[in-house]
């Protein structure tokens, strides 16, 4: 019997060889990412290291941190919760417009974030639809933190709806049957089953908000 030891061959792909797919990539994050942060730290570092130090432990620097830091976590765990509401609604129940309100989740990825900034800034200002009547209950959102932290939540809402989404509709009904023909209520199930499948979806989901919510400028600017 006679053994073929030929070398193996990978299959022609469709697309361009990993060389020129590689290169590609570098040369692209290096324009784009990797280039500009390292002109970033370099001008950051030019004045000198205690200068540097000095300036990014500033008082009115450390509660600008304080701030970003704060108020993104809270819009990226508000985000998160609601956010699987939502896609648990749009992905298990009909509804009359369901078409649009599933549009509508969108609606903060096309809207410019200064459009945003100044609309919700027109809605809360002590003029506005909202603003009017909760001003003279004491409460203020516009130029507070409360303001800003409702930009966030409008710009970071559709990261996590859209990231559970389809964690949602790949879970079998049969799997959620089971465990209620097991003797399960509706809240183990969810706790047992549910929530351990789309859990990767939701802890991504809250991570996209987060860092949006960190890196947000335009609707923030213009309530604060």
């Amino acid at each position: 019997m006679r053994l073929n030891f030929g070398i193996l061959k990978r299959p022609n792909s469709p697309i361009p060889g990993f060389g020129l797919t590689m290169g590609y990539t570098v040369f692209y994050l290096s324009i784009i990412v990797i280039i500009p942060l390292i002109a970033l730290f370099t001008e950051a570092f030019s004045m000198g290291f205690d200068a540097f130090i000095s300036a990014s432990t500033d008082a009115r620097v450390v509660a600008s941190y304080k701030l970003t830091f704060v108020t993104s976590l809270i819009a990226a765990l508000i985000n998160t919760i609601f956010g699987v509401v939502v896609a648990w609604c749009l992905v298990r129940y009909t509804f009359f417009g369901k078409r649009v309100f599933d549009a509508i989740v969108d609606l903060p990825f096309a809207l410019p974030t200064a459009v945003s900034g100044i609309a919700l800034t027109t809605l809360y200002s002590s003029s506005g639809w909202f603003g009017q009547y909760l001003e003279p209950l004491g409460i203020k959102i516009v130029f507070t933190p409360i303001g800003i932290t409702i930009a966030l939540i409008f710009i970071g809402l559709p990261f996590v709806v859209r990231t559970v989404q389809p964690a949602l509709e790949e879970i079998q009904i049969e799997q959620e049957e089971a465990s209620a023909s097991l003797g399960a209520n509706r809240w183990q199930t969810f706790y047992k089953v549910i929530l351990p499948t789309i859990f990767p979806a939701v802890l991504t989901g809250f991570a996209l908000s987060f860092a949006r919510a960190l890196g947000e400028y335009g609707s923030v600017v213009f309530i604060a």
